[in-house]
């Protein structure tokens, strides 16, 4: 059976949900009709000149970073950036970035970073916030009413939880009652106390369609004024977001850590820098995938004895460790999502089989690549 593109983009939009991406980038198809065949995926961390150059005709390029990102007003063939995309588009290749959404998508970059480093992954630094976006309604209705009144407020929208739908929960109980004078009750009479078997009737709805169910609701009841209660709900800690809290099988002294992290990774002109006391025990560490100093205060309350990340600015490394003990490991921003391509290869392998061949480029797209030493004689 064909593999088209569209089926690839829908597999990885369910690994790496668009909904995760930060507000300022830039995810999914740059260039490619869903509706052709592809013949095989290249995945790489950055869409270079010779990552393109390797890449198949017909075929699709899965990158970490997003080729077109800041200010692109222009993808004309005359500049860099412009001239792969035309490269791409007439040879019926396609362009795909996870960016953002892969960094914080369960598992994602630091979970494939984490892998690689031997750590087991046991939650997330930062959590991505929940959209508070469910109500939990509370429903009073006769016992015999119950199920129209459920099937209304189904119908309206209340009651999914994920692929589910039609859910409740009930429990039946003692409602009471006085109509008031002006009353026109559906049970009972103006002037006396009413005890009528009711059913409590819950189901969940996201808020936005409250005006929707609370239609459906007056129109099934019987009651004239139904008694219900509607709860905004607090978000569970959620499995998404950026970086990982992991830990070590045995506890090591940070000199050994350090140099675990080095043989683990793929080889720069980086290397691997570390800060703290060589000596100190580390068995609970927290990582991110890419520049990961916006997480340091993070890293600072997560209990952990050494954050892994990239990138680290001299000030921002300087004031963490005046305040705080965890050790910092540095190493080169490249490195650290390269583990994500094999990763992402595990996805579409197991989703196609051999119907699809994913590759994982080997070029080292790092941009540092020369390394200084000092010349013969000196010190």
């Amino acid at each position: 059976m064909t593999v088209r593109l569209a089926d690839v983009i829908d597999v990885l939009e369910r690994a790496y949900p668009p909904r995760l991406a930060q507000s300022w980038d830039s995810v999914g198809l740059v260039c490619g009709d869903p509706d052709e065949p592809l013949d095989s995926v290249v995945i790489a961390v950055d869409p270079t000149a010779a990552v393109v150059d390797e890449v198949p005709d017909r075929s699709l390029l899965l990158a970490h970073h997003p080729l077109l990102l800041r200010g692109v007003d222009t993808v004309a063939a005359s500049t860099p950036k412009g001239a792969l995309v035309h490269r791409l588009i007439r040879t019926g290749r396609s362009l795909f970035t996870a960016h953002t959404n892969a960094d914080s998508a369960s598992p994602g970059v630091s979970d494939a970073l984490a892998e690689t480093l031997g750590l087991t992954v046991e939650g997330v630094l930062e959590p991505k916030p929940a959209d508070i976006d469910t109500e939990k309604w509370v429903i009073y209705v006769p016992r015999d009413d119950a199920d129209a009144v459920r099937e209304a407020v189904f119908a309206a929208g209340a009651g999914r939880i994920g692929d589910y739908s039609h859910c409740s929960w009930s429990v039946t109980g003692t409602g009471q009652f006085l109509p008031q004078e002006g009353a026109d009750p559906a049970i009972g009479s103006v002037g006396s106390v009413e005890q009528v078997t009711e059913d409590r009737v819950e189901a969940i709805a996201p808020s936005r369609i409250r005006g929707r169910v609370l239609a459906a609701l007056r129109a099934a009841h019987p009651y004239e004024e139904p008694a219900f209660d509607i709860f905004s709900l607090v978000p569970t800690p959620a499995d998404v977001g950026l970086g990982r809290i992991a830990t070590l099988p045995e506890p090591e002294p940070l000199q050994r850590f350090a140099a675990r992290v080095r043989s683990r990774l793929p080889v720069t002109t980086w290397g691997v820098r570390a800060a703290g006391d060589p000596r100190a025990p580390i068995s609970r560490v927290a990582v991110c995938g890419g520049a990961g100093d916006s997480l340091l205060d993070a890293a600072a309350v997560a209990g952990v004895q050494a954050y892994v990340t990239a990138d680290l600015r001299h000030h921002p490394a300087d004031e963490h460790r005046r305040a705080s003990p965890v050790a910092l490991v540095d190493v080169a921003h490249w490195a650290s999502e390269y583990p994500w391509c094999r990763q992402a290869a595990g996805v579409l392998r197991t989703e196609f089989g051999d119907r699809l061949p994913v590759r994982v480029s080997e070029i080292r797209t790092d941009p540092w690549n020369i390394e200084t030493a000092a010349e013969e004689g000196q010190a």
